[in-house]
């Protein structure tokens, strides 16, 4: 469905440095801050997706520009197309199995706090956002990573085994027991 529409926006992307792209790093960051961004526009009777797909072009410079000049026309027609391009394009394949791999693998360092994995392994998450680990998957991977103190202190703040909960519930959990970890450590 082709909707016509106009979009006056306050904000000039393509004179905002901060989320200008130009094809060599950060491709993720990119994206991200793109759709902080750009989840802030609203037009009546028009997807935000579809708004991302006008504005993206004006977040490229360089060399991300010319890829997307090169691409066929009518290649892209969706906000998922034009992700999922511009992942493989500038996201190689090999890197992100290589993140997944690092993900997967995780482990509490020995002299490593609770507070300093969880900020670790949410840090490998944000390197590679396109992971396809769901959060239970997220959580026992996290959890079966720790030393046994940290995976006891989880259960006892879980009133039984941690694993048996919600994500959601999870997630909560590990949060509040890493502010705690990280307000004593100060």
């Amino acid at each position: 469905m082709l909707i016509n529409f106009e979009l006056k926006a306050t904000v000039n992307l393509s004179s905002c440095k901060v989320i200008m792209f130009k094809g060599r790093t950060r491709s993720h960051y990119n994206l991200r801050f793109f759709n902080k961004v750009t989840s802030t526009f609203r037009h009546p009777e028009v997807p935000n997706t579809s708004i991302k797909l006008l504005l993206f072009p004006f977040s490229l410079d360089g060399e991300a520009r010319d890829w997307l000049d090169k691409e066929p026309p009518r290649s892209i027609l969706t906000w998922d197309d034009l992700v999922s391009k511009f992942i493989n394009q500038f996201f190689p394949p090999s890197k992100t199995t290589y993140l997944r791999n690092k993900i997967t693998n995780f482990f509490q360092e020995p002299n490593e706090s609770f507070n300093e994995a969880w900020e670790r392994f949410k840090g490998l998450l944000r390197q590679c956002p396109h992971h396809g680990f769901s959060e239970l998957h997220q959580l026992d991977t996290f959890y079966n990573s720790l030393n046994s103190n940290d995976q006891d202190a989880l259960d006892s703040a879980a009133g039984g085994n941690f694993l048996d909960k919600m994500p959601q519930e999870g997630l909560a959990i590990i949060e509040s027991k890493s502010k705690v970890r990280y307000s004593r450590s100060r």
